[in-house]
């Protein structure tokens, strides 16, 4: 990126190109809107919204006139893109909402404000409901570090990869999934991880909200007997206290062959790479481990 300087309420006499408002919407409760998001929706020319029917019950509840609504999600950004930051360029000022909390987060809307930067157009937050760290400052686990990994890849081997990348983070872990995918994923958070403290938030701002606070094991004993609803964030504890301890020694009770198999089966039959990690989990050379498996 290219040196760059905003300043968001500054402006000069030459004509302006119009301004990107990244508009926070309510995450359950309509109260979650604050009056300057209602007050930019209102004075917007354009509504760049994920889905569009959504977008309109929100200006209908808040009464905010009819506006030109502009389709913008993952599946037509590249094309809507471009558009949108044409009407920027001609001086149009947009706002841009998700379905639900920050736009840009877990959405493409990262993709429009990189563009918009590219293009020298001023984008300026509207902060607001956020559904990750709703469940953080509530889940009794340490805020002072934290990463948001959002929603992990479908497959087996890529979850477990990127949980494998997270293993020795020192920050709290913040999550999002879906209901039919939370109880498999707790299981591969056991497996890779550990049986660390974790709280699964439901339904966040809204009439059932929920906390169910516990180890990954006890989570998934619950799930057993309440089936999931609702959209889930993820809390996990940092890889520090007990929970390093729970990591550093998973493989201890495995011989060296069950060690590589384990590796082996996560890698897609890869031997030679599940004997270098288990080499490397057991601090001695690969040369070491193939020689005690001939």
């Amino acid at each position: 990126m290219t040196w760059n300087l905003q300043k968001s309420f500054q402006r000069g006499s030459e004509p302006q190109a119009g301004t990107l408002y990244l508009v926070a919407t309510p995450i359950g409760n309509l109260e979650d809107m604050t009056y300057r998001a209602v007050r930019t929706l209102q004075e917007v020319d354009v509504i760049a919204a994920e889905d569009t029917r959504q977008s309109r019950k929100l200006l209908t509840h808040f009464e905010i006139p009819s506006k030109t609504l502009f389709s913008y999600h993952e599946h037509n950004k590249h094309a809507s893109g471009p558009e949108l930051i044409r009407y920027l360029i001609e001086g149009k000022n947009i706002a841009l909402v998700s379905d639900a909390g920050l736009p840009a987060i877990s959405d493409p809307g990262t993709d429009l404000v990189a563009l918009a930067i590219e293009n020298g157009i001023s984008v300026v937050p509207i902060p607001g409901a956020n559904a990750a760290l709703s469940a953080l400052i509530v889940s009794g686990l340490p805020t002072e570090r934290f990463t948001f990994v959002g929603f992990l890849p479908r497959d087996k081997k890529s979850v477990e990869q990127v949980l494998e990348s997270l293993r020795m983070s020192e920050g709290t872990l913040l999550f999002y999934e879906s209901p039919h995918r939370v109880s498999k994923t707790l299981e591969h958070m056991h497996r890779v991880l550990g049986n660390r403290r974790i709280v699964m938030a439901r339904e966040l701002t809204k009439r059932y909200e929920e906390f169910a606070r516990g180890t990954i094991e006890e989570c998934i004993a619950w799930l057993e007997e309440h089936p999931p609803q609702g959209e889930y964030c993820l809390v996990l504890e940092p890889s520090d206290g007990s929970a390093s301890a729970d990591q550093t020694v998973w493989w201890e009770s495995l011989s060296i062959e069950a060690h590589v198999a384990h590796y082996e089966e996560r890698n897609g039959g890869n031997r030679k790479e599940a004997m270098k990690q288990a080499a490397a989990d057991r601090n001695v050379s690969r040369r070491e481990i193939y020689n005690s498996l001939l």
